[in-house]
């Protein structure tokens, strides 16, 4: 949209792309026209309600108002004409219709039918159009006048194709069942009501032997007394079996003034001891192998407590694990 002038002189104040210094006055007319033509080439605009050469009228306008555009601003405008009339332009080309609508079909087989010598005139009267099926009709004369714009050579051909083809049957696949070998196939261990009894029996036994030894050993360091220096899998089980000591109420826990963890026997709350206000409190403690290392090394700890107990052996259906 941008023209050069030959005889305007580079440098000089008409010819500079971009002039902040543009008389204000002259840019509200710029812009009073510039949305004149937005509103003739609104996008509500429908194409059919402007002609084509409407649409290179307001084209050659927005080029002559551009000729005076200095600022952002109105080029802004005219890049907005622009688009209006792009969109319009577009409408209207994807709405032509080149020449379907003047063919009219009705109108063809009349003529190819007087063509043929069906007819020799077209006649008002309906009743004797009717009696264009009747008469034979020269098909040869219209494959003359065909051959004539053609240089294919006729040849015969098969409105059902090829003669030879024959007609595929379609092959029928069984799939067989997938069948699984039986000696891959397991049971699953199935686990007894005696076999969960013997466990708690277990864990009840040991939680008693607990109880005796801490009654005879009397108040002692927690780690002194749980930890076993040649395993550490039984000083976790140790642990465990005396947290149910602590949850009863049976043993408590308390840090002595140099503060070491120091357990002990005690007895269990009564509920009148629990209505005046007494309570249980119990904690998850962390013990690692480090911390089972760092409290051998600390504590000097070089026998169990609590004796070395024979590995667990659990039977869960027909097998024994240990």
């Amino acid at each position: 949209m941008v023209q050069f002038d030959p005889n305007v002189r580079m440098g000089s104040p008409s010819s500079l792309p971009y002039d902040p210094d543009q008389d204000a006055a002259e840019k509200r007319d710029i812009r009073k026209k510039y949305r004149a033509l937005e509103k003739r080439t609104g996008e509500q605009l429908r194409p059919q309600d402007i002609m084509a050469a409407e649409l290179v009228e307001q084209v050659e306008e927005a080029d002559e108002l551009f000729q005076k555009v200095k600022n952002p601003t109105e080029a802004t405008l005219d890049s907005t004409v622009l688009r209006n009339v792009s969109s319009i332009s577009a409408q209207k080309a994807r709405a032509m219709k080149l020449g379907s609508a003047a063919f009219d079909i009705d109108d063809f087989v009349s003529k190819l039918a007087i063509f043929m010598g069906g007819r020799h005139d077209l006649a008002d009267d309906a009743s004797e159009l009717d009696d264009i099926g009747d008469c034979v009709m020269d098909w040869e004369k219209v494959g003359r006048r065909a051959l004539a714009k053609s240089r294919r050579v006729p040849v015969m051909g098969f409105m059902l194709g090829p003669l030879s083809v024959e007609q595929k049957k379609r092959a029928t696949v069984k799939r067989s069942k997938l069948e699984k070998s039986k000696e891959e196939e397991r049971r699953p261990q199935e686990i007894r009501e005696e076999d969960i009894q013997r466990s708690e029996n277990e864990t009840t036994k040991n939680v008693i032997k607990i109880r005796e030894i801490l009654e005879e050993s009397g108040s002692v360091n927690l780690f002194r007394f749980v930890v076993n220096p040649n395993d550490f899998a039984q000083s976790v089980e140790n642990i465990f079996y005396l947290s149910f000591l602590i949850r009863d109420g049976l043993c408590a826990l308390e840090i002595d003034d140099s503060g070491e963890p120091i357990i002990f026997l005690c007895e269990a709350p009564s509920a009148q001891d629990r209505a005046d206000g007494v309570t249980c409190h119990q904690i998850v403690m962390e013990f690692d192998m480090a911390t089972w290392k760092r409290a051998i090394e600390v504590f000097e700890i070089t026998e169990s407590m609590i004796p070395q107990r024979p590995a667990a052996k659990t039977r869960l259906g027909g097998k024994w694990y240990g």
